[in-house]
């Protein structure tokens, strides 16, 4: 028996576009740095006094006093999701993992109108993952994107008031993404279905498993400005990355049902024929799910920030930033298979998104420092987005932490950040068409929380 359109797994690609991490722009990291983190990431136009202004802002890294800067740290992101269903008012609960999002930075400031550095920082990725009796684990099951960025960095003072700095954008990324497969939804001949075989709906007969990496360049520019005594603005630009997974392989496992056909079945088979036989030979070498190669192209979207800083005292720098991500260009994904019969677009539409944040610092003498901020994000996902995959909605961050001076020069950041949602309603079935519509997918209300804590080092020399 040949399974006809075996797999609607290559939805499970869409989460590349659309990977799970709840504190962030759809799969945006804003985690870079633990200064960042605790003034709400309003740190473009009044930057740390750190090496992650490589990230946060290039033209600002000849800030500060001469010599070397290193900051190494990383962020635990705990995110908490569940999806309540209408039809049975069941509440499904996300088995996300705890993720660890390192960064690391190093600049040389000449003290006079050059600075030099590179760092290492994630600002895209994913951890989704879902327990295995989930009713959507048919669109994703798990979805990991892992991405990172390497930036060497250049910095020039244009005159006592202007900077403006930037450097190539070097990007690996790697994905291993697992979903479902319906029985149900498969062809068990020409003209007869598994469903007109008494199959029932998400009836579970096998697992398929994508796994890839690709690398790409972009770029990083900034400009940083003192406007007078009190305030300075900065702006920077962050180049889209388009990752070409040409290289993936997509791997199908079966799951046996147990389940055997009746008597008098359409197929004119035997009373108690296994179900789980009929559909074994589409797993051997060479089937339709047959382990096998596949492509896509994902794009990592542009950012850009503008910020402003303001000195109320000399011991308090009050931030504000807005910061815009290119999320519109997720229109299609188009999926292409060894086996060009499972070859799939799919229709994502997202939106530009957009966010607010504000911050503020209060420095003691000692290089004792308190921090606390707030951003607000508008979701880039339209309400027939809202999925499994990336059950995105707007979002709040309160964000707090401080700087404690150590040993031998060394000074240790800490900070928390508590994500709040209100809810979204969203779907547990595929978008197969572009005209399907949110009020005919969605099906119940997705929630989500998140809790982020931060810590790095640095030290100057």
């Amino acid at each position: 028996m040949k399974v006809y359109r075996a797999s609607r797994f290559c939805l499970v690609l869409a989460a590349l576009a659309t990977p799970v991490v709840a504190h962030a722009q759809a799969f945006g990291l804003n985690e870079i740095g633990t200064c960042a983190v605790g003034r709400g990431f309003a740190v473009t136009g009044a930057p740390c006094q750190d090496a992650s202004s490589i990230y946060w802002n290039p033209a600002a890294t000849n800030e500060g006093a001469k010599g070397f800067s290193l900051l190494a740290g990383a962020a635990a992101i705990n995110v908490t999701g569940s999806f309540t269903r209408d039809s049975v008012l069941s509440r499904d609960y996300a088995d996300i993992p705890q993720a660890i999002v390192p960064h690391i930075f190093l600049n040389y400031n000449t003290a006079g109108r050059m600075a030099f550095g590179a760092g290492l920082y994630v600002p895209y990725g994913l951890t989704s993952q879902w327990k295995p009796d989930f009713a959507g684990r048919f669109t994703a099951m798990k979805a990991e994107l892992k991405t990172f960025y390497v930036q060497p960095n250049v910095s020039f003072r244009v005159n006592s008031k202007w900077s403006i700095g930037g450097g190539p954008t070097f990007g690996h990324s790697s994905v291993d993404l697992i979903k479902s497969l319906d029985l149900s939804e498969q062809q068990a001949s020409a003209t007869v279905s598994f469903k007109q075989l008494g199959i029932a709906r998400r009836t579970e007969f096998g697992q398929a498993e994508l796994k890839g990496t690709g690398t790409t360049v972009g770029f990083n520019v900034g400009v940083f400005g003192k406007l007078s005594e009190q305030w300075t603005m900065g702006a920077r630009y962050l180049s889209k990355m388009i990752f070409d997974y040409s290289g993936a392989t997509a791997n199908f496992t079966p799951t046996a049902t147990g389940l055997t056909l009746a008597a008098g079945n359409p197929l004119s088979l035997p009373a108690g024929t296994p179900v789980d036989a009929l559909v074994a030979p589409q797993f051997a070498s060479g089937a339709l799910l047959s382990s096998q190669s596949v492509s896509t192209r994902i794009v990592h979207p542009d950012q850009f920030q503008l910020g402003f800083g303001y000195k109320y005292k000399p011991n308090l720098l009050v931030s504000f930033d807005y910061a815009w991500v290119g999320y519109r260009k997720f229109k299609q994904i188009d999926l292409n298979f060894e086996h060009t019969s499972l070859n799939q677009s799919l229709f994502e539409d997202y939106q530009n998104s957009s966010s607010i944040r504000l911050g503020l610092e209060r420095s003691w003498k000692a290089g004792w420092k308190a921090r606390a901020g707030f951003a607000a994000v508008a979701s880039a996902a339209p309400d027939v987005s809202v999925s499994a995959l990336l059950p995105e909605q707007d979002r709040s961050y309160f964000n707090f932490g401080g700087a404690l001076p150590t040993w031998h020069g060394v000074t240790l950041d800490l900070a928390y950040a508590n994500v709040r949602t209100g809810g979204k309603r969203g779907r547990i079935e595929d978008r197969s068409v572009r005209t399907q519509t949110a009020d005919q997918l969605n099906g119940g209300v997705y929630r989500l929380g998140a809790n982020v804590f931060s810590l790095s080092l640095k030290s100057s020399y």
